[in-house]
């Protein structure tokens, strides 16, 4: 017996399977549509930050000189000659104390996020029990990392600089941006740990090794990329950050760089902020040429991030 008759006798319309093309090129055109509106998202941040770059840079262009990074900042604007930053009696002189401000407080906030961070993050995911404690810290945790800046620096302004008698001093600027960047320090080093797989420390066990030998010799050396990533994108952040050293009590600007933990400071991001608002013009020069130099160490903080990630991922 034929198909025709087949079909004839189950009395089904052979008609009824015929391929729908209309259908699915409504849902290519809806995919298209689609792929077209996330490109345009995209490339409306990517155009803001090329514009504002091209306009920072232009602002910046033959200011942003060896004197600038090596010279400390002038109030004096009369007869400015932009050839001649030595002279701080005829311009505003340079960024130098606020660079080494800036590279002093990282480098002591790095010290305690490292500490702090990553010591919290190895206990709360391979010491501590699965209980409702431990899961109410955990969410308290990832909770204190929506916190605006300002409620950190009202923090450290009464717990370091009040509290412990610090006072405006560079190891409670530090301190306080610890504070800051430690809970997304914490959740991104327990992630890094929790991608471990379990298999790796089965097998270290295996072999008769304790807990802290399996955890220093299997797990951290596995994590260590994202835990690196995520401390230094963090230190990233607190680079650029100014409302907490500013309730800390932050110098506006400094003719000196810090020479010690407990003597006052003063950072990038202030340095620029008391530049910008005052009125003369070549003012806003200098201004564009400390957001060029902080950018720019922004830029190699996460370069090196990316490195590092690179550099030990074995996969």
């Amino acid at each position: 017996m034929s198909a025709e008759t087949d079909s004839v006798d189950s009395g089904t319309d052979p008609t009824e399977f015929e391929f729908d093309g209309s259908s699915v090129r409504r849902k290519r055109l809806y995919g298209k549509v689609f792929l077209g509106a996330c490109i345009a998202a995209t490339m409306v941040g990517v155009v803001a930050l090329i514009a504002l770059l091209a306009d920072v840079i232009m602002e910046a262009w033959g200011w942003l000189t060896l004197e600038f990074l090596t010279y400390p900042p002038s109030n004096l604007i009369e007869n400015y000659n932009p050839a001649n930053y030595g002279d701080l009696e005829t311009g505003p002189g340079g960024i130098y104390p606020a660079l080494i401000g800036s590279i002093y407080l990282i480098a002591l906030t790095a010290v305690f996020t490292l500490l702090l961070g990553v010591g919290a993050a190895i206990y709360l995911e391979e010491y501590a029990p699965d209980n409702r404690l431990t899961k109410f810290i955990e969410a308290n945790i990832s909770n204190l990392a929506g916190v605006p800046s300002i409620v950190y620096g009202l923090l450290g302004l009464a717990m370091f600089a009040r509290a412990l008698q610090m006072g405006s001093s560079l190891i409670a600027g530090a301190l306080t941006l610890t504070l800051l960047i430690l809970p997304i320090v914490i959740v991104s080093a327990q992630e890094a740990l929790r991608a471990v797989p379990d298999s790796m420390r089965q097998a270290s066990y295996g072999t008769g090794a304790t807990k802290w030998q399996t955890i220093r010799n299997v797990v951290l050396p596995e994590a260590l990329p994202g835990i690196m990533t995520g401390i230094i994108l963090s230190l990233s952040r607190a680079i650029g950050e100014t409302a907490p050293i500013l309730m800390v009590g932050a110098a506006t600007a400094m003719f000196r760089p810090p020479y010690s933990l407990t003597g006052a400071f003063s950072a990038m991001p202030m340095q620029i902020f008391e530049w910008a608002t005052l009125p003369e013009a070549e003012y806003q020069h200098v201004t564009a040429a400390g957001i060029v130099v902080l950018l720019t160490v922004l830029l190699l903080m996460n370069a090196t991030a990316v490195f590092i990630r690179n550099k030990y991922d074995r996969r």
